[in-house]
């Protein structure tokens, strides 16, 4: 049974298991062979510390105020694998802008203003230094990069 710093469920991770993620703790908090921003705060500046950090994060969604999203009140540590979508760019190139093995911080919320019929779906990512947001159907279909925001501290 592997533990993690974050209280993620490591033993539910499809991704980490096939993937040679040897666990939170047993490394150091370098799961997949590099430090975890999640495993950083914790160790270096305790539970509180990463709490308050957290609330920031979610603060700085917030105050985004995009159309129909709603305000979220949690963010969760959630593998690269399972958020890196790849965003369709000019001349039909698609651009995936996350590392399949880093861990971040995120939450999915159903966009307020679905048809009944169309279910779209707000993505939040967050790294130590950036915001994502995007919007997309089932199962993260025609994604769409609604904001991608450097973080100032």
């Amino acid at each position: 049974m592997k533990k993690s710093i974050c209280g993620a469920d490591c033993d539910n991770c499809g991704y980490g298991k096939n993937n040679g993620c040897m666990g939170c703790t047993q490394t150091k908090g370098c799961p997949f062979g590099k430090q975890c921003f999640i495993a950083k705060y914790i160790t270096t500046d305790g539970t509180d510390g990463y709490n308050l950090f957290k609330e920031k994060l979610i603060e700085e969604f917030n105050s985004l105020d995009i159309l129909g999203m709603p305000k979220i009140n949690e963010l969760f540590p959630l593998n690269g694998a399972f958020v890196n979508l790849a965003y369709p760019m000019p001349g039909k190139n698609a651009v995936k802008l996350l590392d399949d093995k880093d861990i971040y911080l995120g939450n999915q919320v159903e966009c307020e203003f679905n048809d009944g019929e169309t279910v779209k779906c707000y993505g939040l990512v967050a790294g130590e230094d950036f915001l994502i947001v995007s919007k997309y159907g089932e199962n993260g279909t025609d994604p769409e990069l609604i904001i991608y925001k450097r973080r100032t501290e």
